[in-house]
């Protein structure tokens, strides 16, 4: 593999880093804000981390033919090859480039992203196993969590604890809040032994929120990201607090938003209609101010 010092340079047009910070703040208020923080090159970097990622994850869930799915996402594993050739073709590869040049992002990191969209791409993931579930979340979640916090600055044993609990925790916390959005396109990431432990019938998924026990199950679900936020928390006092700062603003939106719909009724838990995010726009960026100044 080609060594991060040993890649050429390849110029980033300051368009194309302006198109993938208009992406990021029109997907994601709370992360825009949270990685605004950082000095301009770990800003790019990070953004054109979650421009891979949001790119990756639309080929996974908008394209609904599936050979198409797996050909696109076959399409950026060759990107990411060529990536570390340092011949970038595609913008945000190009973006990634100057990341990789900069903070020694892993290839590992950006393929495991991929092989965690493919197993949302090679069909909809229904009441996995735990071992399943916590393949995806390091895919999906943990694995951003890694190069997120190279680009921090913070890739020692505190840093790798932070992404490990801190994504898994945003991932659960997600999964929490989506559970009706995702059953409406066949998903279900309930573990399965937790669905069955209340006498939830995994199938139909948009059958599990009308189910008498749902509550109860998704109240026990719920535990697993609190706990996994305790944890990250703990690893965040080892931490350089500075250099942090964006991971915290991200941790204590998503905590927050977590606690709130803890609080609900069971009957408020258990109504699709009902929006489950509770952090508005106003209070992310006071949020943002708060952890952003210390």
């Amino acid at each position: 593999m080609v060594l991060s010092s040993q890649l050429p340079s390849v110029p980033v047009d300051s368009s194309d880093q302006q198109e993938i910070a208009r992406q990021v703040l029109a997907a994601s208020t709370s992360f825009y804000w949270a990685m605004r923080l950082l000095p301009a090159d770990r800003r790019a970097a990070i953004f054109a981390v979650y421009a891979f990622c949001r790119t990756v994850d639309d080929i996974a869930d908008d394209e609904p033919d599936r050979t198409k799915r797996q050909a696109g996402l076959a399409e950026w594993r060759r990107e990411v090859d060529l990536i570390y050739a340092g011949k970038p073709r595609h913008f945000i590869a190009r973006a990634l480039f100057s990341g990789v040049q900069s903070f020694g992002l892993r290839r590992a990191d950006l393929l495991a992203i991929i092989d965690g969209m493919e197993m949302d791409a090679e069909g909809p993931i229904v009441a996995p196993d735990r071992v399943t579930l916590d393949l995806y979340c390091d895919r999906v979640a943990s694995a951003v969590g890694r190069l997120c916090i190279s680009i921090f600055g913070e890739p020692g044993e505190a840093g790798m604890a932070v992404a490990h609990h801190l994504g898994r925790a945003l991932q659960l916390a997600n999964i929490a809040r989506d559970v009706d959005e995702d059953a409406r396109i066949g998903r279900v990431y309930l573990p399965r032994d937790l669905l069955a432990r209340h006498g939830i019938p995994a199938t139909p998924p948009l059958g599990i929120m009308a189910h008498p026990a749902f509550p109860q199950a998704w109240r026990e679900f719920a535990g697993l990201a609190r706990a996994e936020f305790a944890n990250a928390e703990q690893a965040l006092q080892r931490c350089d607090r500075r250099a942090m700062r964006p991971a915290r603003i991200m941790m204590e939106v998503y905590r927050r938003n977590l606690t709130r719909m803890m609080a609900l009724s069971d009957s408020a838990i258990a109504d699709p209609a009902l929006a489950k995010r509770l952090v508005g726009k106003t209070e992310m960026l006071a949020i943002a101010l708060r952890y952003g100044l210390f």
